[in-house]
């Protein structure tokens, strides 16, 4: 689903909602699992708040200190369009993404970058590809994001037409 197209979309995940059990969502600090909580909740739309805790307790993030917060998730190809966006709303030092496909399909990844004064301009620096066996991976990385920009990285499968989710067919 392409986020510009939101009627599309609508229609599309009424038939088909999201579900937080096929997300599976995981997220670590420091080692530790780190609890989160759905801030959004809809067919076509989730969004969580990581916590910086767990059944064993709080782990704070102090001013002044760093940490590497990792976090992933599962969503299959008939419910996500070709695109991910991080929005950045703490600040934060260093931000990297990591996209992994099957080689098979002969990805390319591109980026975009928007904030609350700016248009949508390409990344700053591009992507990264590295093979590895059957996958291939895109690494972006940008040091000291803006507050509130938003990054979004958008792909296409060379080896596979697109599918056309209104119709449930490829062209």
């Amino acid at each position: 689903m392409l986020p510009g197209d939101p009627e599309r979309s609508n229609i599309h995940y009424r038939a088909h909602p999201l579900t937080w059990d096929e997300l599976d969502l995981t997220a670590t600090c420091r080692g530790e699992t780190m609890r989160w909580q759905a801030k959004h909740d809809r067919d076509a739309f989730k969004e969580v708040w990581l916590l910086f805790d767990n059944e064993r307790g709080r782990f704070p993030l102090y001013p002044g200190e760093s940490v590497w917060i990792e976090y992933a998730y599962t969503v299959g190809d008939d419910k996500w369009g070709n695109w991910f966006q991080r929005a950045v709303r703490l600040p934060t030092e260093q931000l990297e993404v990591q996209l992994a496909f099957p080689a098979h399909l002969d990805p390319v990844v591109w980026g975009t970058e928007t904030s609350m004064t700016a248009e949508a301009s390409p990344l700053r620096t591009p992507p990264i590809r590295s093979d590895a066996g059957e996958l291939r991976q895109f690494t972006w990385v940008t040091a000291t994001p803006a507050l509130h920009a938003r990054y979004r990285l958008e792909w296409r499968f060379r080896a596979r037409p697109e599918q056309d989710m209104s119709q449930g067919e490829f062209r």
